[in-house]
């Protein structure tokens, strides 16, 4: 019954009935046993019913009770958690595409890891969900609307090329405008939207974090955020020759979590890039909602009882 829920419990007090029933079988057969044999010659009676029921008369209440528990408790209307996808759901991408994501501390380097995290990530929310896909740097992009067209943004993001600078509160800000573009819910309602930002440095260009964040909150757009390397990231810098630490900053961007109702990872391997899109892709694309199965146990309880009456005749008949 693990992950079964009922909607009216109390009728669940119906059971006692049942249980009430299987004591009283109980005791009508240790009732039998004891003044049912009358025949003083037991090997007579054993010549005029050589072929009693015995256990199968047995075999054929429980079924009987079995279904009659299995009517009881879709009396009190089970549910189970069940899945499903939220029409119109948007969630934009938001990807840092600054110089320090060829650091290799993630290999092969932290933005090939990334593209291939993104990628999957496409594969994991359902095919109503809208996705686009913001970059940045030193300024942001909308690379794609919000979009069902999973291969558009694919595209997009094997496209991508590094530039300079740093601009979280930008990117967020681009992707606050991206979801504009998606059209409202027939009945009204909100659409349900979310906005993941992947980094690993710090704003450096742009509007402020705390400005973007704001901007969030007022919109109700739960930003997300994963902090994506490690503290010994480094990388060279080609006119110069020279190496450059870019350790991660996961504080600032649990902070743009934390103020929008978002969730803050930190992911230093691809593989655990890839497992955070994918509870991020769970979290967005469904919907958990309880889900009647009522019929599943009337049918239980029906073919129990067909399976009882047919063990009786098919037993029964062969008493002389």
């Amino acid at each position: 019954m693990m992950g079964i829920s009922f909607l009216s419990p109390w009728r669940l007090l119906l059971l006692l009935a049942v249980l009430a029933l299987a004591l009283l079988y109980v005791a009508f057969q240790w009732r039998r046993s004891t003044y049912a044999v009358r025949f003083t010659n037991l090997d007579l009676l054993s010549s005029v019913a050589p072929k009693r029921p015995g256990w199968r008369r047995h075999l054929t209440a429980a079924v009987q009770l079995l279904a009659l528990a299995g009517l009881v408790l879709a009396f009190a209307r089970p549910t189970h958690e069940t899945k499903v996808p939220r029409e119109r759901a948007t969630v934009v991408m938001a990807l840092d595409v600054s110089i320090s994501m060829e650091a290799d501390d993630v290999p092969p380097d932290r933005i090939s890891a990334a593209k291939a995290a993104a990628t999957s990530f496409l594969d994991d929310v359902p095919e109503a969900v809208n996705v686009g896909l913001v970059t940045f740097a030193g300024t942001a992009r909308v690379e794609v609307a919000p979009t069902t067209d999973r291969q558009a943004v694919a595209d997009a993001i094997g496209s991508i090329e590094l530039r300079e600078g740093t601009a979280i509160g930008d990117a967020i800000d681009a992707s606050l405008d991206s979801l504009e573009t998606v059209p409202e819910s027939p009945d009204g309602e909100p659409v349900p939207a979310a906005i993941v930002v992947m980094s690993d440095g710090s704003t450096t260009m742009g509007i402020s974090n705390e400005e973007a964040t704001a901007n969030a909150v007022e919109q109700g757009v739960p930003v997300s955020t994963i902090a994506f390397g490690t503290e010994e990231g480094t990388v060279t810098i080609p006119d110069t020759g020279e190496m450059v630490r870019v350790p991660v900053d996961p504080k600032a961007l649990k902070a743009i979590a934390d103020q929008t109702g978002g969730t803050s990872y930190e992911a230093a391997t691809q593989g655990e890039l890839t497992d955070v899109y994918a509870s991020i892709g769970s979290s967005i694309g469904y919907d958990t909602i309880d889900s009647e199965i009522t019929e599943w146990f009337v049918a239980g309880a029906l073919v129990g009882f067909l399976c009882a009456a047919g063990l009786a005749l098919a037993w029964s008949n062969r008493i002389p």
